[in-house]
C-alpha cells in the first residue's frame, strides 16, 4: 500500500499540469502494447518506474508503454501497470482517468494486491488477496441487484460485437461508458455498476489485473465472455474479453451474450 500511495502521487505531480491540454495527447511513440503513448501517459510511466526502482526490491514489471523492465536479480514478483487508465479523458479534463497497479506471482497466476485511484477524485481503491476490497478505508460489496431490467452495465461492444452485445443494451435499463476500465470494474465492486463487459476481445492485462482481484475481493464474479474462468496473459500485448458482475446476474449476462 505504502509503495501504491507513492506512485500514485508520483503520477499525479508528473501529470497534474498536463491534465486538459492539448500537449497530453501529443504522440510520443507507439507503446509495448501496440497503442499509441502520448505525452502524459510517458510521464505518468516514467513517474512511476522511478518510484518501482527507488524500492529496491527485485521485480519485474509489466505495463502499457515500456513493456516488461526487470529490476535486480531474480525477481520473486511481477508488477501489472497501467499508469493513465483513461487517457482520453485526462487529455480532456474529464475526471475519469486512474493509476491502476497490481502484484501478482512471477507469472501472474496468483493475483496478490490490487491498487486502483481515481487521479482526479479521492477514490482509493484496493484489495490483498483473501482479505476483502476497500474503497477510502471503508469495506465494499457489488449490489444485490438481479433483475437485468433494473441493471445498470458498463457494455464495450458498441462497434465490434455489436450484434453479440445487442441483447444486453435491449434488456437492461442503463448503459454507461466511463473510458477508465480500471475504475470501472471498481464501480463493479461497489455497487456503483451492476456489471461490465467488454467481448472486443481488447483488453490487455494491465486494463484489468487490479480490478479483477479487487472485484472478486468485493465478492462479484470474473469470467470470460463465455463463462470460463480468466487467465491473465503474461505479456501486454495479448487481448482478453471480460464479464464482470456483482454475480447475482451474471449467467443472465452469459445468456444474453450467448443469443439466448
Amino acid at each position: 500500500m505504502k509503495l501504491c500511495r507513492e506512485a500514485f502521487k508520483a503520477a499525479d505531480d508528473a501529470t497534474s499540469e498536463l491534465v486538459g491540454t492539448d500537449s497530453s495527447r501529443s504522440f510520443v511513440r507507439m507503446g509495448a502494447d501496440g497503442t499509441p503513448t502520448s505525452s502524459i501517459d510517458q510521464a505518468a510511466e516514467d513517474a512511476i518506474v522511478e518510484v518501482l526502482k527507488a524500492n529496491g526490491r527485485p521485480m519485474r514489471i509489466l505495463s502499457e508503454e515500456l513493456g516488461e523492465l526487470v529490476i535486480g536479480n531474480s525477481p520473486e514478483f511481477s508488477v501489472v501497470l497501467d499508469p493513465l487508465d483513461g487517457t482520453y479523458n485526462a487529455s480532456a479534463g474529464i475526471p475519469f482517468y486512474s493509476i491502476s497497479i497490481a502484484f501478482a506471482s512471477h507469472d501472474l497466476s496468483d493475483l496478490r494486491f490490487g491498487y486502483v485511484s481515481n487521479l482526479a477524485l479521492k477514490e482509493e481503491y484496493y484489495a490483498e488477496a483473501g482479505k476483502g476490497a476497500y474503497l477510502n478505508g471503508k469495506r465494499i460489496k457489488p449490489s444485490l441487484n438481479s433483475d437485468l431490467k433494473n441493471l445498470c452495465v458498463s457494455v464495450y461492444g458498441y462497434r465490434q460485437n455489436v450484434e453479440r452485445t445487442r441483447k444486453i443494451y435491449s434488456n437492461v435499463r442503463r448503459v454507461r461508458l466511463f473510458g477508465s476500465v480500471a475504475l470501472e470494474l471498481c464501480y463493479v465492486a461497489s455497487g456503483r455498476l451492476d456489471a461490465f463487459v467488454d467481448v472486443r476481445k481488447a483488453l490487455r492485462v494491465t486494463d484489468v489485473a487490479a480490478g479483477q482481484l479487487i472485484l472478486e475481493e468485493a465478492g462479484g464474479r470474473v469470467t470470460d465472455g463465455h463463462g470460463n474462468i480468466l487467465r491473465l496473459p503474461d505479456n501486454v500485448t495479448a487481448r482478453v474479453e471480460m464479464v464482470a458482475s456483482n454475480g447475482q446476474v451474471h449467467k443472465k449476462i452469459l445468456n444474453l451474450l450467448s443469443g439466448g
